[in-house]
């Protein structure tokens, strides 16, 4: 059986990779949420965790790093920052002290209600040079791929399994 040809090494064949898009358009995407949210020197990941923490008050670092999908160890360092700019602070748990319960503070409750203008305008930026309809084609693609991909990251989304062990539903 003969083999198949190898396509020439080209740029074009880069511009064109999925992988190449999908980490463009996530500078892009980092790009204009920093840019939109900037009074509020928050990260799109801070950002996912005050949300997390608002949702679910109580919530520990290893459940919160299942249902944002973000590394554990990093997660650390992002709960520290948050904590630094007294959004959220840390109690422990009755059961064990060595484990530490998140909550978001006044400020950080503050914080979280004047960003959401900013968000949304981020959002609404990085889809804005689509028609409507090809927004919505693109949002459910995106979904459907990042749904039937979850097991191939480093970080699968758990957010049911972690809130499961919270006793509550998210």
């Amino acid at each position: 059986m003969p083999s198949k040809p190898v396509p020439p090494i080209t740029m074009d064949a880069v511009y064109a990779a999925p992988g190449y898009l999908f980490r463009r358009m996530q500078q892009i995407a980092v790009s204009i949420f920093m840019e939109e949210c900037k009074a509020f020197d928050l990260t799109p990941v801070q950002y996912a965790a005050l949300i997390a923490i608002h949702t679910h008050p109580g919530i520990d670092a290893t459940r919160l790093s299942a249902v944002i999908a973000f590394d554990r160890s990093t997660l650390g360092s992002v709960i520290e920052r948050l904590q630094a700019k007294d959004f959220v602070e840390r109690k422990p748990t009755p059961e064990d002290k060595r484990i530490k319960l998140l909550y978001l503070t006044k400020q950080g409750a503050a914080i979280l209600r004047e960003i959401i203008p900013a968000v949304e305008r981020a959002q609404a930026r990085m889809l804005e040079p689509l028609k409507p309809t090809e927004r919505k084609a693109l949002l459910g693609l995106m979904s459907q791929l990042v749904d039937l991909n979850n097991e191939a990251s480093r970080v699968p989304l758990r957010a049911e399994d972690a809130l499961e062990h919270l006793g509550k539903a998210g």
